[in-house]
């Protein structure tokens, strides 16, 4: 496998380049308006750029401060983990309404004109904060990512997050620069982060390992007990995205986003590497990461998978198995255990 490090200089410099080669051939690029968008099969009208926005999670967030206009967000909520280190600096001059759930009440007390949102589960026909029409019935334009709607369905019934007909790629991710660009006025700030997302996918596409037989791996995001069924990554997710990027092989094939798997299935299928999500929220038994690892120690039957034994646990980012742009984040860190580490010799 080729050294990590290298790679990841270069596609530094090659972001720098085009950075400048981006802003500067939009800079005279505006939005036109009104301008009519088709978000998540939802029709939505703006006309003129939003400058009071609310935002329901971690990925919008970031977007928006990464796109240069964190001075619009009034107020942001349902945090994972700590913000991208690049934009610590900006984050800690934005509001926080609430790091989990905020009421329907709290948000439209911030006057916004755009709530945006990273899961449907909290804007959309489940409604968690409320229903799209709710807010648009108070004039309040909405926005959900169109990561987590594109090929999936969520239904009353499930106990997941939905399922996925059509995998996750990192280009949904730089669409919704592009669309978020557009409605913000930003063109130029747009084109420029897609391009040093394009440049660090490409360095992380070449930091596959050579192995004579393919690593395979699970991906451990939480679960409600530490002992019971645990919620792994699914066929279409980020996860499968990281592993076709690095040439692994989930163990687990499902089109639920995270499906809840028993240990002893897992067991059955033993994978040579299992990645484990850290988060701050503390929602369930399984959401710290250094329960998880105690777990996998202790356990009589995690403890005996071959990726326990031989030390092949890796901690990412929760952020980074959710589709966002951790999720290269996510893929780096992996790379660089398998740059270093003996797997599926």
């Amino acid at each position: 496998m080729m050294p990590l490090r290298p790679f990841l200089n270069t596609a530094l410099m090659i972001s720098a380049l085009l950075l400048g080669v981006g802003v500067h051939g939009a800079e005279r690029e505006h939005t036109r308006y009104p301008l009519t968008i088709d978000n998540c099969g939802h029709e939505q009208t703006f006309t003129a750029p939003p400058k009071r926005i609310v935002t329901l999670g971690q990925l919008e967030s970031e977007l928006l401060m990464a796109l240069g206009v964190a001075d619009r967000i009034k107020g942001t909520s349902v945090w994972l983990g700590p913000v991208s280190a690049d934009l610590h600096a900006v984050s800690e001059t934005v509001p926080v309404l609430s790091r989990s759930v905020p009421s329907f009440e709290s948000v439209t007390q911030l006057r916004p004109d755009l709530v945006a949102a990273q899961f449907t589960y909290h804007l959309g026909k489940r409604g968690e904060v409320a229903t799209r029409e709710q807010f648009e019935q108070l004039g309040i334009a909405t926005w959900v990512s169109p990561s987590d709607c594109l090929g999936k369905q969520i239904t009353e019934s499930s106990n997941s997050d939905g399922a996925r007909k059509r995998p996750f790629t990192m280009a949904m991710i730089r669409d919704e620069i592009s669309q978020l660009a557009r409605i913000l006025d930003v063109i130029p700030q747009g084109q420029a982060l897609t391009e040093r997302l394009d440049a660090r996918l490409a360095a992380a596409q070449h930091l596959r390992p050579h192995t004579d037989r393919q690593p395979t791996v699970l991906y451990w995001f939480s679960s409600t007990r530490l002992q019971g069924d645990a919620w792994v990554g699914g066929s279409y997710g980020a996860p499968e995205a990281i592993s076709r990027a690095l040439g692994l092989k989930n163990v687990i094939e499902s089109d639920q986003e995270w499906p809840a798997v028993s240990w002893e299935r897992i067991a059955d299928l033993n994978p040579d590497i299992i990645v484990i999500a850290s988060m701050d929220r503390r929602n369930f038994a399984a959401d710290d990461a250094a329960k998880k690892r105690a777990f996998l120690e202790s356990d009589p039957v995690a403890r005996e998978l071959s990726a326990v034994k031989s030390g092949h646990v890796i901690t990412v980012d929760a952020q980074g198995l959710n589709p966002s742009m951790h999720v290269l984040d996510a893929m780096e860190t992996i790379a660089e255990h398998l740059d270093t580490a003996r797997v599926a010799e």
